[in-house]
């Protein structure tokens, strides 16, 4: 088995070294997700509300997150909050391959699932959004979805690009690509030969 040991809540021991993991909290999978992707604990809700308050300042009842206040953030407060940061988000267009990705060249990803809604150990035939995050930790991809007990490792770069073609699959999943601004401007997240088409 990879893992070796947990050393705090958010910090486990990988056998190739120490990811970053924040376990599922109310709705908050796109606080998870940024920190998840950066590897370490940079957002909180309130920072994510706050976002949520800039981007709607008129709104009484703010479209970028639950009504209830327990998070649910959308694509535009994941976004916000990454440029805060001089990352960019780009949205994977699906009609692609992921095989015209310059790995090398992202930061991390965040995807957009269905996900199946629990109470307790009752699973509900409802499925929500939740967000999730992948990205490269000492030589390996990880899974570093919220709702999992650890991290998961996906592999090397072949590993990888099957995940992502796993998860891209069912119509209604979606991906971002984190990456640098410049890496965003210049469009260097594709492969070369994808560049001209």
């Amino acid at each position: 088995m990879l893992m070796l040991c947990i050393l705090s809540i958010n910090r486990v021991i990988m056998s190739d070294g120490e990811v970053f993991h924040e376990k599922q909290r109310l709705e908050l999978c796109a606080i998870h997700a940024l920190n998840n992707v950066l590897q370490e604990q940079v957002f909180t809700k309130e920072m994510a509300d706050d976002i949520c308050k800039r981007l709607a300042p008129q709104c009484v009842v703010n479209p970028h997150r639950s009504m209830l206040g327990t998070g649910n953030y959308d694509v535009n407060v994941i976004m916000a909050a990454l440029q805060s940061r001089e990352l960019a988000a780009v949205w994977w267009d699906k009609r692609r391959t992921v095989q015209s990705l310059c790995v090398d060249k992202v930061q991390g990803f965040i995807l957009n699932v269905p996900s199946r809604v629990s109470l307790g150990i009752v699973s509900l035939p409802v499925k929500r959004r939740h967000w999730l995050a992948v990205r490269q930790v000492n030589g390996h991809y990880y899974n570093l979805d919220s709702k999992l007990k650890s991290p998961v490792c996906i592999g090397n770069e072949a590993d990888l690009r099957t995940f992502l073609s796993e998860q891209l699959s069912p119509d209604v999943a979606e991906m971002l690509l984190v990456v640098r601004r410049d890496v965003e401007e210049y469009g260097t997240w594709l492969n070369s030969d994808d560049l001209r088409k």
